[in-house]
């Protein structure tokens, strides 16, 4: 059985004192791909670099709303060196083909990106900004987006719905168990991807948002370091742990793990266009 997680920051200080041990235990445990994931402009860098020495992850490269600057112009000169970074990689990928004749393009979304107000009230109108502005990169780079939202699913709705389609669609990440969102963003062609949370005891509504969700929409992911399912709730959470998800999922659709992890591992590889 292999397993893919689509969402996991191994970019993450709290992984600097073991991340090469981590991850070949990642590996090993089953998971043979998973999405390397920025946060920041920064973020994204390393997440790039540590990918590199991984054929089997791959990265995106976004910035989050609650990374974003205070102020229009520094977005704009992030949003650039963003753009730069990404052509930088395009250059990278068409040489390593010419050389191998092989194309692996390591970034395959950008995110993660979008709107959060339970730790952000003040900047509703510049997270919204860095929002659509950065759904203008996925698209001109033809990428698909990962979307973080948390108490904003109207704004974030409200975007994607009537100011600015992503042409690839994308991921709703760690997807909060809020069912309109969830109709909301099947309606629009997004994946839903379930982290940790879909696991915890009290997780009211998490059997409805998972029989909800289509099985060729259904994405799986840890969002490691955080989030760790039961029964390692608390712990640092490392992408071994999406094992626990699948079977919660399975538990849940009457489908043995296999099929889950064989259904959320075809998906991963459809939305990233992952070979």
């Amino acid at each position: 059985m292999q397993l893919f997680d689509t969402h996991a920051h191994y970019n993450d200080s709290k992984f600097d004192i073991d991340r090469e041990e981590v991850i070949n235990k990642v590996y090993n445990s089953g998971v043979t791909k998973l999405v390397n994931a920025g946060y920041s402009l920064e973020s994204s860098k390393i997440a790039l670099k540590i990918a590199q020495n991984y054929d089997w992850m791959y990265v995106i490269c976004g910035i989050s709303p609650n990374d974003i600057p205070d102020n229009v112009q520094d977005i704009d000169n992030q949003i650039l060196d963003l753009e730069k970074m990404l052509n930088e990689n395009v250059e990278d990928v068409e040489a390593d083909t010419r050389k191998t004749g092989k194309t692996v393009n390591k970034v395959v979304a950008i995110g993660e990106i979008g709107l959060d107000y339970h730790w952000n009230k003040e900047n509703k109108e510049l997270q919204k900004y860095a929002f659509k502005r950065q759904i203008e990169i996925a698209n001109k780079f033809n990428l698909p987006i990962v979307i973080h939202t948390r108490e904003a699913v109207e704004d974030t709705i409200q975007i994607l719905k009537n100011e600015i389609m992503a042409v690839k669609k994308g991921i709703f990440h760690c997807c909060p168990l809020n069912r309109e969102l969830v109709k909301e963003a099947l309606k629009l062609g997004f994946y839903i991807s379930f982290a940790g949370p879909v696991t915890f005891k009290n997780s009211k509504n998490a059997d409805e948002i998972i029989n909800l969700v289509p099985a060729d929409k259904t994405l799986i992911e840890t969002d490691s370091p955080y989030l760790a399912p039961e029964p390692n709730r608390g712990k640092r959470n490392d992408s071994s742990n999406v094992y626990y998800i699948a079977e919660k999922i399975a538990k849940v659709r009457g489908k043995t793990i296999e099929e889950i992890a064989s259904e959320t591992y075809k998906n991963a590889e459809n939305i990233f266009e992952i070979q």
